[in-house]
């Protein structure tokens, strides 16, 4: 009864191209300059477009229908599934924008985005596999020995081989002090790794012939809590050919993604190698995580336009009742895209998509400038970009992705609430993104408690200063700006006591950055579509910004 995710290559071209005039960014940077052209950046985009509608997207119903199996500590994947990821690792889409010296295309960070949020739209289970390479990659990259790097780097750069992130136990979720996994010395600078970890994305399947897991373990002599871990590698397969000792107990049954394994893994004594310094693995693991939220936060951009993309399709389709402006008299109902309440429905959600992937994109651009201008204050400016954007678009995003697929599911009536449509997979699959790789309530204490309160507001007012020179003449957004500079200059003022009190408002004060960082996706998306100075722009002005100032409130009181 409904067509698979269809990603839209022209309108994310206009985006990238038109709107942030990514080429102008990409021509500064010396690994970048060559691919500088966009022709080749819609070229890829239209061969990405395909290879997810024709390959990837058919597979969701079944992915969902048929789940993952264990039996005897093995897992089968979905029909389907290793076809796919087989095409997609030799097609090298894997490796799109690694760097050439390790097999990778060495393509701009941006197009790798666009299509992960496209993976994510169209097969959020299917695209789980994947999801932690791009991190593991850069995790072993930076800290891994010549030796590991050697023996393990190009066959992830690849996508021959898939990672997974070993960090949760059942008695410490968010809190990783308490981990209670152990590795012993052996042989060799190898290790032995006794303990189980829960909560494991990907821990055992049948996609590719090995999986390397990257797991935070104590070393025997580690201090207690978060300092005390250390990173050690260990593959489900040893370089001689045996089977290392990770035994896989069960998979979870869940509410959604049923395609993904979620893994309970117990290690008995497994060997693997430390990556990184003894007792470093939080430092090794961050550049791993940080890289997964990012990823996160497509995975709820992607979600709620593959919602979108069904509910306004079924709103054309679907006839109701007469429409308050109707347009034909003639006609007994009509299309229920005309009743103005599913009308601010969906043009609310395509207001949180347009703008989600004008910020996220802008993000991607930060990372290459991260890591390849050749000015260290471009660099510094980006850095400081990406480290107060991750967690605002990992939590705003991926909450607007639950609740507004269940918008989109409103549409639908109760056709929405039957598995027929397809509508209520994407509400299930979406909630799990609030929860994992750090819960929106942990992004929202980082970005005020770690990233506001210490420097007094500092990093974000500057960021807020380059966004306004930026902008154009918009006086909403610019008076939202000021609301948010004013804020900024009372938490920075604050006593002890008084940001005790915010705890309670975090979360507030993430989704007033996020809307005020949505209002300059609006002003700029205003300059260059027809579509933001029409409806979708209106439903932005009257139903999304102006949450902006009751946000900033909420955290204002709080100070009181």
């Amino acid at each position: 009864m409904t067509q698979p995710y269809r990603p839209d290559a022209a309108l994310s071209a206009r985006w990238l191209l038109d709107v942030l005039d990514a080429p102008a960014t990409w021509r500064e940077l010396p690994a970048l300059a060559e691919h500088a052209d966009a022709d080749l950046t819609r070229q890829v985009l239209e061969e990405a477009a395909t290879f997810v509608h024709e390959v990837v997207a058919p597979l969701n119903r079944v992915g969902d229908e048929t789940g993952a199996r264990w039996h005897d500590g093995a897992v089968t994947m979905p029909p389907g599934f290793r076809d796919a990821y087989q095409a997609f690792w030799r097609a090298g889409w894997p490796a799109l924008s690694a760097p050439p010296a390790l097999g990778g295309q060495g393509l701009p960070v941006a197009l790798e985005f666009v299509l992960y949020e496209w993976l994510s739209a169209a097969n959020h289970g299917w695209t789980m596999a994947p999801g932690l390479l791009h991190g593991a990659v850069e995790c072993l990259r930076h800290h891994a020995s010549p030796a590991l790097q050697a023996q393990y780097l190009p066959k992830l750069v690849s996508g021959e081989w898939l990672a997974t992130m070993a960090l949760t136990e059942a008695h410490a979720g968010s809190d990783l002090g308490l981990l209670r996994t152990r590795a012993t010395p052996a042989g060799d600078d190898g290790y032995r790794i006794e303990g189980t970890k829960i909560f494991i994305s990907g821990g055992e399947h049948d996609l590719t012939d090995n999986i390397v897991h990257l797991v935070l373990a104590r070393l025997p002599d580690a201090p207690p809590g978060p300092k005390g871990l250390s990173q050690l590698l260990a593959p489900k397969w040893l370089p001689d050919g045996r089977r290392n000792a990770i035994v896989c107990e069960r998979i979870e049954a869940k509410m959604g993604l049923h395609a993904s394994p979620t893994c309970v893994l117990r290690f008995d004594g497994a060997e693997g190698w430390l990556v990184g310094a003894p007792h470093q693995g939080l430092a090794a693991m961050f550049v791993m995580m940080n890289a997964a939220r990012l990823h996160v936060a497509l995975q709820g951009i992607g979600l709620l336009d593959a919602a979108w993309q069904k509910a306004h399709a079924y709103a054309h389709e679907r006839r109701q009742m007469r429409a308050p402006q109707r347009r034909d008299p003639a006609q007994a109902a009509d299309p229920i895209i005309d009743h103005p309440a599913v009308r601010r429905l969906l043009d609310t959600q395509r207001a949180w998509i347009d703008t989600g992937q004008l910020l996220a994109y802008r993000t991607a651009l930060a990372l290459d400038v991260a890591h390849h201008h050749p000015d260290g204050a471009h660099r510094q400016a980006a850095q400081r970009w990406c480290a107060l954007i991750t967690p605002v678009l990992k939590a705003a995003w991926t909450e607007q992705a639950f609740h507004g697929a269940s918008d989109c599911l409103q549409v639908f009536g109760g056709h929405g609430y039957v598995r027929e449509w397809g509508i209520e997979q994407i509400v299930r699959d979406a909630r799990v993104t609030m929860i994992y790789e750090g819960t929106n309530e942990i992004q929202a204490q980082d970005l005020l408690l770690r990233k506001t309160l210490p420097d007094g507001g500092v990093a974000l007012a500057a960021l807020l200063r380059e966004l306004q020179a930026d902008a154009p003449a918009d006086a909403a957004w610019h008076a939202g700006a000021q609301r948010l500079h004013a804020l900024l200059t009372r938490l920075a003022a604050a006593d002890e006591a008084r940001r005790l009190a915010l705890f309670p408002v975090a979360g507030d004060f993430l989704r007033a950055v996020a809307l005020t960082l949505m209002g300059w996706a609006r002003a700029r998306l205003g300059r260059h579509d027809a579509t933001w100075d029409g409806e979708v722009g209106a439903a932005f002005d009257r139903w999304v910004w102006p949450e902006q100032a009751w946000r900033c409130e909420m955290v204002e009181r709080a100070l009181v």
